[in-house]
């Protein structure tokens, strides 16, 4: 009789494990945030449940990941997609600190709010985010006014100057852009601008290099007049614009290396470990 209890006992936890592992492979997963640059959103210390059913969970070879090979990321079936102002969890897309070559790292994240969404072309002027034909508030917008009113002679260059950081556009963090957010199946015709935009995402894609020679564009010996983009990509930005690496300085994210939605503050400690009381359970939006 003792041994039966044992059995079933065992059994049980057997199950619950089972279920716990499935639970944080498909639908949630917790990460603590280390920084300051969601700040007042999300401040360091706190710890977040991140919802990966909306586009649904990410499935890819994790031991070839670890090992920093090339992966191939599929997805689980999910119920919804990304959208304006969502607070999205991603692997950092260029973890070697190069902002020339996309890597995937499984042990670097990022926490930021989603601007731009693909499709939409976005614009940043006086430092306030705009999306042509919406009216929406992106981000912090106190936060992005505040940084407008500042003189560019307070910034260092490497602060000041923005994406894509060439000096045919000379884009800084207060102005930027219009930059189309491109989106999977959209083409667009290849010359000197779109080259300098997207060059990063298309040798990512191919697992090749652009060449651009007297306007003419090369890959692999070919020339090259129009490309159609196999992802979707996000524009995003920490809502601390004042001290985040973001969007406005390494360019467009990847839609496969979202790992979710971050939807609650689970814990929240100080630097003391102390809890913050106020801070548990609290909805991030």
């Amino acid at each position: 009789m003792v041994l039966e209890k044992i059995k079933i006992c065992v059994m049980c936890i057997c199950v619950l494990c089972v279920i716990v592992l499935m639970m944080g492979i498909f639908c949630f997963a917790s990460f603590r945030i280390p920084s300051n640059s969601m700040e007042p959103t999300l401040i360091s210390g706190d710890y977040i449940l991140v919802n990966k059913m909306i586009k649904g969970a990410r499935l890819f070879n994790i031991f070839a990941a670890f090992n920093k090979e090339d992966i191939t990321i599929n997805r689980a079936i999910g119920y919804g997609t990304f959208k304006r102002n969502d607070v999205l969890v991603f692997n950092f897309p260029y973890p070697e600190g190069k902002w020339d070559s996309i890597q995937f790292d499984i042990h670097k994240y990022y926490v930021k709010r989603c601007i731009a969404l693909p499709g939409d072309t976005l614009e940043i002027h006086r430092g306030v985010y705009n999306i042509k034909g919406c009216q929406d508030i992106l981000g912090n917008r106190l936060a992005q006014i505040q940084i407008s009113l500042l003189p560019d002679s307070l910034f260092p260059q490497s602060i000041l100057c923005a994406y894509p950081q060439c000096e045919k556009m000379r884009w800084t963090i207060k102005e930027m852009g219009p930059i189309p957010i491109p989106g999977k199946g959209q083409s667009i015709e290849l010359n000197d601008t779109t080259v300098s935009l997207y060059h990063e995402l298309i040798n990512w894609e191919q697992r090749s290099k652009l060449i651009l020679k007297k306007d003419t564009v090369y890959m692999n010996d070919s020339i090259i007049k129009w490309y159609c983009f196999r992802e979707n990509y996000y524009f995003v930005a920490g809502d601390n614009v004042g001290s985040s690496q973001d969007s406005r300085y390494w360019g467009l994210l990847p839609e496969s290396y979202i790992v979710g939605k971050a939807v609650l503050i689970w814990k929240s400690n100080d630097e003391s470990g102390k809890l913050r009381w106020s801070r548990i359970l609290s909805k991030i939006e």
